[in-house]
């Protein structure tokens, strides 16, 4: 390489540098305020459906409205309205990083990992696929998304003990959570929501989902290995965890942490709790961590503060991502999105077609990145169209699915990737260099399980 080249080298990599997210989010925000000067406005009308409890669109009666463009000042302004909207989630991430930043200074992270370290002496490669099939477990459970903000710290003490990155720690955690959560044949907030509306019977088609459930983490724990393994670098030796001791205290701590994550789970399942519900039950665990571990009120209520300061950024990023829907509702342009990419559909041969939605409700997914959000949106539309391809309906959820849930694995308008990332310390373009192969292959696997969906007709 010449030396003009080797000197231009540096500056196309700066200038080529993705913005900070909080500048990313906000641009996002422009955009979106852009486009309602430039897109027509538009609305489907709306019933409740009892199926979900949720209100739902109305195929065929997509109608042109009243425009309402966006101004500047406008979109300022859906900034804190955004914030407010997200306040439940917000306030989640606040608590649960405050309460698991009392656990953390009562040492007891760092003696869970010193020991887990110990036990895997000379097997540290087990720590990826364990941990990795384990959040895959809590996505595809739960759609376990925002709880993994507080974990991140936890993580990062895991990954630097054995020499990996921030990138594996996301991989393991994020990543491998929103995996199980794209082919889970189980997803509350997505299979059976999208099946409701569907009319399909629940966990119907859950054998075909559990394969490809499999494959796609077994494409993920192989990336994610690969990585791990060229990137590796030298084992970290903290003080906090070299000097974390076997105490009775710390154990009990760690207990607490078990007995409330059991707890959680069964509120959600059994109770149907909300972010209130799981961020009081959170907040009651840090204070309970943070006297058992001898830190004292003040001491407690310190640990605390510094946890809400630590999540500043990764929370505030939630509700700055939610503005984005906040303008394009206000614009009144996501119908009229919604319904540009969904009409061209019916034109496609049935083959195509379904893998078609597959691509709609990925792009879908961008403007609107809420996955229940989504299928209420867009499964009333496509499903008369799917009997009118001759599609099954269990295909078009399936389309959804793969769309959807896939692409919760790199939208930038995600608060709550964005969130994860930020939590992690990786910058949006390190994450993405990491994940584009890895994508592409479990897009190709969703292609392919929905093209086998259709040759067998899976009902």
């Amino acid at each position: 390489m010449s030396d003009a080249a080797a000197s231009v080298a540096p500056t196309l990599r700066v200038r080529f540098r993705l913005p900070n997210a909080l500048v990313l989010m906000v641009a996002c925000v422009a955009v979106a305020a852009a486009l309602s000067w430039v897109l027509p406005a538009g609305q489907y009308q709306r019933r409740d459906d009892p199926a979900t409890g949720r209100s739902v669109v109305v195929a065929g009666t997509f109608h042109t409205v009243e425009s309402n463009p966006v101004g500047p000042f406008a979109a300022v302004v859906a900034i804190p309205k955004g914030l407010e909207d997200a306040a439940d989630v917000v306030f989640f991430v606040f608590l649960i990083g405050g309460a698991f930043a009392v656990v953390d200074r009562t040492g007891a992270l760092a003696y869970g990992v010193t020991w887990l370290v110990r036990r895997l002496a000379g097997r540290a490669a087990l720590v990826i696929p364990v941990t990795c099939f384990a959040f895959a477990l809590g996505g595809a459970l739960d759609n376990m998304h925002e709880e993994i903000i507080a974990l991140i710290p936890a993580l990062l003490v895991l990954t630097r003990r054995l020499g990996y990155d921030a990138v594996t720690a996301a991989a393991m955690s994020v990543g491998a959570a929103a995996v199980g959560a794209a082919f889970s044949p189980i997803n509350p907030f997505q299979v059976e929501i999208a099946q409701k509306l569907a009319q399909l019977p629940l966990l119907s088609g859950w054998s075909y989902r559990l394969v490809f459930l499999a494959l796609a983490l077994a494409i993920w724990i192989g990336g994610t290995m690969r990585y791990a393994a060229r990137t590796r670098g030298t084992p970290s030796s903290d003080a906090a965890v070299a000097h974390a001791g076997a105490g009775s205290r710390e154990g009990t701590v760690l207990a607490l942490v078990l007995l409330t994550f059991a707890v959680f789970v069964y509120g959600v399942t059994r109770f149907g709790w909300g972010f209130d519900q799981m961020a009081a039950l959170f907040f009651v665990m840090g204070v309970a961590a943070g006297l058992i571990g001898r830190l004292g009120i003040g001491g407690t209520a310190e640990a605390f503060i510094d946890g809400f300061r630590s999540m500043t950024f990764a929370a505030l990023l939630i509700g700055f991502a939610r503005a984005i829907y906040v303008v394009l509702q206000q614009g009144r342009i996501v119908d009229t999105i919604v319904h540009g990419l969904v009409t061209p559909l019916a034109g496609l041969p049935v083959g195509f077609s379904a893998i078609g939605m597959m691509a709609v409700h990925t792009a879908i997914h961008v403007p609107v990145p809420s996955v229940s959000g989504q299928a209420v949106l867009t499964l009333p539309i496509l499903v008369p169209l799917t009997d009118l391809l001759g599609l099954s309906r269990q295909t078009t959820v399936l389309a959804y699915q793969y769309g959807a849930g896939l692409c919760d694995l790199i939208t930038p308008t995600s608060g709550v990737l964005m969130a994860n990332l930020a939590a992690a310390g990786v910058r949006y373009e390190k994450w993405f260099r990491f994940l584009l192969p890895l994508y592409a292959a479990l897009f190709l696997l969703g292609m392919l399980a929905i093209a086998g969906a259709t040759v067998i007709g899976l009902r």
